[in-house]
């Protein structure tokens, strides 16, 4: 029986691409890890408000294509930063890519106790901690992360030379851990996709105050954004409870840290993604303008 701990899959992953090339196209590798980032990512962004989670590249190596994919988890300096962090992103994304390995027609056996979740069918066998599969559950529900995963087998269906993609915990390990064969890749591609020609961006920047609406509504604030004007509403109620508070002071000119999400529309001559709207999603910092003095 293949048993599959997820507790070895915390801050580091080997990603399998199958095949008897050992070589893969620059392409599919590309779009492969960034997809890979943006799932975990959107997983990190569930279970993790106060931490941002950087996605690297560590090593490749052969088997027939590997590539060491590791986890850095940094605090984002707000209030929610003094959560307790949970490094479990990838954990998350390889018991639900085990998970869906399973095939539907046949017989699921579940064990659940105070610590873990033990998912046993036919000869596989994956080990879940509880409190991480309480977690995925959580993660399941957002439409981002399935469908980064989803774009992740939409991408390595279209490279014919991968008979199968898998995650494991060594470079140099002879079997796979969890693999999906190639004739299994379609089930994870889900059907409904976000338009293509659309896509969104969170971005942790700087932004000056030009005009601030102090209530709570989607009206929009002016800003100077990297030297040019943008119009944007600030969603984040914490925020306000410190404006209302008199915890913080805002004026004209004023800078704000911020995490802006950023919608963007794809040029269909070009191809090129262009900024068409903005939120203020979170303010992490304001900063206050600095004041001259007279001599």
């Amino acid at each position: 029986m293949s048993v599959v701990d997820i507790r070895e899959y915390q801050e580091e992953i080997v990603l399998h691409f199958g095949g008897e090339r050992k070589k893969i196209n620059a392409y599919t590798l590309a779009s492969t890890l960034v997809s890979i980032a943006d799932a975990v990512k959107e997983a990190n962004n569930v279970i993790n408000q106060g931490y941002d989670v950087e996605v690297l590249v560590e090593a490749f190596g052969e088997g027939s294509f590997r590539a060491i994919v590791k986890t850095i988890y940094k605090g984002k300096g707000n209030l929610f930063s003094t959560q307790d962090l949970k490094s479990v992103a990838l954990s998350i994304l390889a018991s639900y890519i085990f998970v869906h390995t399973l095939a539907p027609e046949s017989e699921v056996k579940v064990n659940v106790n105070s610590e873990l979740v033990i998912i046993e069918q036919g000869d596989k066998k994956i080990i879940i901690p509880r409190e991480v599969h309480e977690m995925q559950k959580d993660v399941e529900k957002s439409k981002k992360f399935k469908g980064a995963v989803s774009k992740i087998f939409r991408v390595v269906v279209q490279d014919e030379n991968i008979v199968d993609f898998g995650i494991t915990k060594q470079l140099k390990d002879l079997n796979v851990d969890i693999k999906v064969d190639r004739n299994h890749f379609e089930q994870f591609i889900d059907p409904v996709l976000p338009e293509e020609n659309m896509r969104t961006v969170i971005e942790t920047t700087e932004v000056q105050i030009v005009k601030a609406i102090l209530d709570r509504s989607k009206r929009k604030w002016e800003f100077v954004w990297r030297g040019i004007n943008i119009s944007a509403p600030v969603l984040h109620d914490a925020f306000y409870d410190d404006f209302f508070a008199h915890r913080i002071k805002i004026a004209p000119g004023d800078g704000l840290r911020v995490r802006l999400e950023i919608f963007q529309v794809k040029q269909p001559d070009t191809g090129i993604f262009t900024n068409n709207k903005y939120r203020v999603v979170e303010v992490i910092e304001h900063i206050p303008k600095v004041k001259q003095l007279e001599m």
